[in-house]
């Protein structure tokens, strides 16, 4: 199970469960690969539903990487995403969202 409290989201990739996570290292890679001003400014697009698929795949990458997964961005062109696009991307809000902020308690 993803440990919120250390910012990890759950992505199951070609039916592999991976853990996600921004770590600093995840976080700088993520602003050079998008050129970010800020990722103040990323997390504001996701909030605004102004994200595109290039952000959607760099953070999904960089999180994948956080976690420990050794592959590429080019790896994820065939692989299969439970849920498609659409989870994708609700993974790539969630961490950001965990990256900035405390998970809430239940």
């Amino acid at each position: 199970m993803a440990n919120p409290w250390a910012g990890e989201v759950a992505l199951v990739l070609d039916g592999r469960r991976q853990l996600c996570r921004l770590t600093l290292g995840a976080l700088a890679e993520l602003e050079v690969e998008l050129g970010a001003d800020s990722l103040v400014a990323l997390a504001e697009r996701f909030e605004a539903g102004r994200f595109s698929a290039r952000d959607v795949l760099a953070l999904v990458v960089a999180g994948l990487r956080g976690g420990g997964w050794q592959g590429a961005a080019t790896d994820l062109r065939t692989a299969e995403i439970e849920g498609g696009p659409a989870e994708a991307a609700r993974v790539a809000a969630r961490l950001l969202a965990r990256a900035f902020a405390l998970p809430e308690v239940r």
